[in-house]
């Protein structure tokens, strides 16, 4: 764990002259935020408005809390149910030379991210990404028609406007010491849960009110051969794990629940982009985030771990019922 992530998530005494050094940026990020809404509350900084509904999918803090399954469970679930979505993403990590960029089978997470990369094999809906959303969303609508627009993270991008916020928070760390950055690990106050539309957790004990999102684990998958699987209980001796998300933990967490044994865990910071000598020529499990990065110098016993959101039924019917409320 890191420094800035000790002075986060773990609340002992002597983490507050660390806290009290990093106030005076604090007050200056509150500031900023509040002044940034409140102009486009005001319609000082205009946002777009595009014709069909906008699910936004966020959070108030930084790191990874699950964001990424759950717009994949929500695009399959809206599929089903008769909708043509779309998901937009930042496309964070990627360098497209143009914008809107379509995320298609052979895009590259040089060019797009590797979380449109993985979703791209996880959906079938059309995918864009860009860093104007407003944009996005609007090529989303007119080009690929679609109905309802999935917005990955940008839950404090007031540019768009949007119909639907959800919130998704780690069961673990929540909103950690509870301050905005860089004291804390939130962009915005706690008291931005009470205005969004659902608040998932990730993991377990959700509050009342939340509502809880579990992962299930699929079979391992070989990276030089996507028809070669594994099952986890096939797993007898230890094994190095590897991870470049914004939660590492919970990925060995999992593993550990599927009585996995690991002989070392390798940690990288989010969006990490691997080169060859990152990892050893062994047996590695990785996600599968990871996996879209590593595939061009994958060795043959490296494994990725597929991740599928379950959610209560209640929570989905809820959602469709304020989607079709949306005018």
């Amino acid at each position: 764990m890191r420094w800035i992530e000790r002075v986060w998530y773990q609340q002992p005494w002597y983490q507050w002259p660390s806290i009290l050094i990093l106030m005076p940026l604090t007050a200056l990020f509150w500031l900023i935020s509040k002044v940034r809404r409140w102009a486009f509350s005001t319609g000082l900084k205009s946002s777009v408005k595009v014709s069909a509904p906008v699910i936004i999918v966020g959070n108030i803090s930084v790191g990874g809390n699950g964001k990424t399954p759950l717009v994949v469970h929500l695009a399959q679930f809206l599929h089903t149910n008769g909708y043509r979505p779309g998901v937009l993403s930042r496309g964070y990590g990627g360098n497209s030379s143009d914008y809107p960029c379509a995320v298609t089978s052979n895009s590259q997470p040089s060019e797009v991210g590797d979380e449109p990369v993985l979703m791209r094999h996880r959906i079938q809906c059309p995918m864009v990404v860009d860093p104007n959303r407003g944009r996005g969303a609007q090529c989303l609508v007119e080009e690929h028609d679609c109905d309802v627009i999935i917005c990955d993270d940008g839950l404090q991008h007031y540019a768009l406007q949007r119909d639907i916020e959800i919130v998704v928070m780690d069961a673990k760390r929540r909103t950690g010491n509870h301050f905005l950055l860089p004291s804390g690990p939130l962009r915005e106050s706690t008291a931005r849960l009470q205005e969004v539309d659902f608040v998932v957790v990730n993991g377990q004990d959700a509050h009342s009110g939340e509502w809880l999102m579990s992962l299930a684990p699929g079979e391992l998958v070989n990276l030089n051969n996507p028809t070669q699987h594994l099952a986890l209980s096939e797993l007898e001796d230890p094994v190095i794990a590897a991870a470049g998300i914004g939660h590492p933990e919970r990925f060995y967490t999992l593993l550990e629940q599927h009585k996995v044994k690991l002989k070392s865990c390798l940690s990288f910071v989010d969006h990490h982009a691997f080169q060859a000598s990152d990892l050893p020529k062994e047996r590695v499990l990785m996600t599968e985030k990871d996996a879209v990065k590593c595939r061009a110098f994958a060795h043959d016993d490296w494994w990725y771990l597929p991740v599928d959101a379950n959610l209560d039924g209640e929570f989905e019917q809820q959602l469709l019922m304020k989607l079709r409320n949306v005018k």
